[in-house]
């Protein structure tokens, strides 16, 4: 199968790879390090077009394939690891529940300033006690008067509490008391509604640079016009919405394995021990050319995952897979680097330990490894 970019696709990929190059590399660490997120990047990113990359024309957007966000998103992930998983949270899960399920006022209100770059765009799932078992979400929003009232908690949501955050789309059960099957619907919360609130940035391994908060919802109330889609299908909208998340999580692997690669590779060159460069060594040979050909494997199931979103095919099962292959190879990628690094990839100053920091969590992120597997399974008819 042929996966060779299209003009559009290779020069969206070259206006990512020159700005990843000139600013993200360079700002993107010291954020890193300092634990903010450089929301001064993703206005420059927005400014490009590149937060409406999924989003067509019509409501702002550049209306990019999926192919090319990936070949997109791995330019960007070389560059920095946390800037692309704000991209990619706010390309997808933030903006795409808009666009699929909203209607045209609403996509008019809140998706054309994400897709023109003028907000940054969150969705709220996970919370204590439900990540994985999403149907075990607690908060709940309760018909009153032409609106709703939305009590709960929200946690490890990204992108909602930045200087650029319009606010967060969350999911909530709707079901009322008397009923014994839970629905849920999805609803928009804007910065500043009364009775929403969140914690302070929360502290990771990795993504230092994203921004992740708890957020809290006490009698906040929304009008009728801030549900989006069905109220009783919110789960499934959300649920369809996260194959394509899956999707990016797999092509940000990819970006952090050839970074790692790349680095390793460099790092091998030069080092010298007894008497020659460890590059000479089959030891190191070897870990390299396996690090190499993984890749290309992950690679060509992310391609092939995008490549059947585009053709408006399933790509349920593929998209998991390219997920979980390629975030696996991404953690065991990243150790092998820094093993190959000694010493000097151990400490944080080098650039190979913040990957090394920021791979845990695409084994976790937009559906864990475990989560994976079932929908596999699943796929397969098990």
């Amino acid at each position: 199968m042929d996966f060779s970019l299209t003009e559009p696709e290779r020069e969206l990929a070259a206006l990512c790879r020159d700005y990843a190059q000139k600013e993200i590399a360079v700002r993107a660490p010291r954020a890193w390090e300092e634990e903010r997120c450089p929301t001064d990047l993703l206005r420059e990113m927005g400014a490009l077009g590149l937060l409406g990359v999924l989003i067509p024309e019509e409501w702002g957007g550049l209306g990019m394939s999926t192919v090319g966000f990936v070949a997109a998103m791995e330019q960007i992930g070389l560059a920095d690891q946390s800037v692309a998983a704000a991209w990619q949270a706010h390309v997808t899960i933030g903006s795409l529940p808009l666009y699929r399920f909203g209607t045209d006022a609403q996509r008019e209100r809140w998706l054309r300033p994400l897709a023109e770059g003028r907000g940054l765009g969150a969705f709220g799932l996970t919370e204590p006690d439900a990540g994985s078992d999403a149907r075990g979400i607690r908060t709940r929003a309760t018909r009153q008067d032409g609106g709703w009232s939305i009590n709960g908690r929200k946690t490890f949501i990204s992108n909602a509490g930045t200087d650029m955050s319009f606010g967060v789309t969350l999911l909530a059960r709707t079901e009322s008391a008397d009923e014994p099957a839970p629905r849920y619907g999805s609803f928009v919360v804007e910065k500043g509604t009364p009775g929403y609130t969140m914690g302070p940035k929360m502290r990771g391994i990795g993504w230092k640079g994203l921004d992740t908060r708890e957020l809290y919802f006490d009698d906040v109330r929304v009008p009728d016009e801030q549900l989006v889609g069905d109220p009783e299908m919110g789960l499934g909208q959300f649920l369809s919405t996260l194959e394509v998340g899956r999707i990016s999580i797999a092509a940000l692997s990819l970006s952090l394995t050839q970074a790692v690669l790349d680095l390793a590779t460099d790092y091998a060159r030069q080092r010298q021990q007894f008497g020659q460069p460890i590059a000479k060594f089959q030891a190191v040979q070897f870990k390299l050319a396996d690090i190499a050909t993984e890749l290309e494997a992950a690679r060509w199931l992310t391609y092939r995952a995008a490549s059947l979103r585009d053709a408006g095919q399933p790509f349920r099962k593929e998209a998991a897979m390219a997920k979980l292959k390629a975030s696996r190879l991404a953690v065991w990628a990243a150790s092998e680097a820094v093993q190959i690094h000694g010493g000097v990839g151990y400490m944080l100053e080098s650039p190979v330990a913040r990957f090394y920091c920021d791979a845990k969590v695409l084994e976790i992120g937009e559906g864990t490894n475990e989560i994976q597997h079932l929908v596999i399974a699943r796929e397969l008819g098990c």
